[in-house]
């Protein structure tokens, strides 16, 4: 890269990085390598966090995630995780709507009723 394009893209460093061209050079080197590396780690960082938003909102329902994911996909419902994140958190009727789908395509999403616990009551004399 030649001084005028590095110093251009130096913009903004803090001290020599920003006007000395063999310190801004190694600045911009190493900027660019972090942008590579987390334009990549900004799409995993995305996923987990629509899946613990679908995951909430399924657990509101008293569904797992990955039996609700495995019903929809019995059902063959394709909707990707930032749209079934979005419905979750704007639209929960319209996911309570794919739960209940979800729930009647896959057995393991059935509502299961424990029966009551007994509860001994200590009886002081």
């Amino acid at each position: 890269m030649n001084k005028k394009k590095v110093f251009n893209l130096a913009k903004g460093f803090r001290g020599r990085a920003k006007n000395c061209i063999r310190i801004a050079r190694e600045r911009v080197e190493k900027a660019q390598q972090y942008s590579y590396r987390d334009r990549r780690n900004k799409k995993r960082d995305m996923q987990s966090l629509w899946i613990q938003r679908i995951n909430a909102g399924t657990r509101f329902h008293s569904v797992n995630y990955g039996n609700f994911m495995h019903g929809l996909m019995k059902e063959n419902i394709q909707l990707n995780w930032k749209v079934l994140s979005e419905l979750s958190m704007h639209e929960p009727l319209s996911f309570k709507a794919l739960v209940d789908i979800s729930r009647n395509a896959f057995l393991g999403n059935k509502n299961v009723v424990h029966p009551p616990r007994k509860v001994s009551i200590p009886v002081s004399v």
